[in-house]
């Protein structure tokens, strides 16, 4: 991913000022990141630690390799972050967690017994469409 243009920036500046994020409030830390990426990521300060005080969220955000485009990708998560908060909706990320936590629970053993049924009826059915035989 290459850097983001001029326009991503001012587009991202004016979302933040609408959700009343403003510069002064936020805390920036650069830290070492971790993780594959090699030589590069374990010597450089690429990792950015974004922490707004007034709602004491804290953001840690290495996706990139390089230190600008990890500070806008911060910015762009504590953004989303505020968003569900005040809007009260659940972010992509969110939903995504717990679609994948519903699909890995364990069905219950009345779910398990109505779908065996289900199947056997559908067998059943499929069973008197054949021709006869003789």
């Amino acid at each position: 991913m290459s850097f983001p243009s001029p326009d991503k920036f001012l587009a991202l500046e004016l979302r933040m000022e609408k959700l009343g994020i403003r510069q002064e409030d936020l805390t920036e830390k650069f830290v070492r990141g971790s993780g594959s990426g090699g030589q590069k990521i374990n010597k450089t300060s690429n990792c950015v630690f974004l922490k707004h005080e007034p709602s004491g969220i804290a953001i840690k955000c290495q996706i990139e390799r390089s230190r600008e485009m990890n500070r806008f990708l911060a910015r762009r998560e504590l953004c989303d972050q505020m968003d569900a908060i005040l809007n009260g909706k659940a972010t992509a990320k969110n939903q995504a967690i717990e679609r994948m936590r519903r699909q890995k629970r364990r069905r219950s053993r009345r779910s398990k017994q109505r779908s065996v049924a289900d199947k056997r009826a559908l067998s059943k059915k499929k069973e008197l469409r054949r021709p006869p035989s003789e």
